[in-house]
Formats: structure tokens, sequence, C-alpha cells
């Protein structure tokens, strides 16, 4: 059985789906992404296989937090990283695929 995305992970996602709509997420954000996003949104169900792109994704872009317009309350939020950051779940996000693949 596939897990379930947990609650804060669905909201972070749901935030990254209204920012997409808002046209928030630049123009080179992937139909990937825009996937991720709403299948996380809606709470779906998720493969170990996803969980494992999402704890790749997260390892890649750690960096990204470190860039102009992450964070709330700077200059360009939400930036197109952020918007693709929260898009895989965000900081829950990451806590959940972690836990999942590493424990």
């Amino acid at each position: 059985m596939s897990p379930v995305p947990p609650k804060d992970v669905q909201e972070a996602a749901a935030r990254a789906v209204r920012w997409i709509e808002d046209g928030k997420a630049g123009k080179n954000f992937t139909d990937t992404g825009r996937r991720r996003a709403h299948q996380l949104a809606d709470g779906d169900d998720v493969s170990e296989q996803v969980v494992k792109k999402m704890h790749a994704y997260f390892a890649r872009h750690s960096v990204d937090k470190d860039a102009d317009g992450f964070k709330h309350g700077t200059d360009g939020f939400p930036s197109p990283g952020r918007v693709a950051w929260d898009a895989w779940g965000g900081d829950p996000g990451e806590r959940w695929a972690n836990s999942q693949v590493d424990g």
C-alpha cells in the first residue's frame, strides 16, 4: 500500500498550486512539478518510487533555500524556486520523504 502524504505536506503543495495558478512558478516550471503539486495537494497515495524522487529532489535543491525570494517577507517572495519547493511538499515534504527513505 502506498503512503498518503501528511496534512502539512498537502497544505504546502496546495499553496504551490495557488502560486502556480497565479503565475508565480516562472517560465521554466516543469509539468512534473505541476503534477506533483496536484498529487500531494489532493492527498493522493504516493508510490515508493515517488517518495524516492521527492527525497532526491530535496537533496538536490536544498541550496535553493538560500536564494532571494525563498523566505516569506523577502523581496521576490515567492520565487520560482520556492514555488517548486512547495510543489514537492515544502519543508514538511522533505522531512516526510527523508523519514520514508531513511527510516
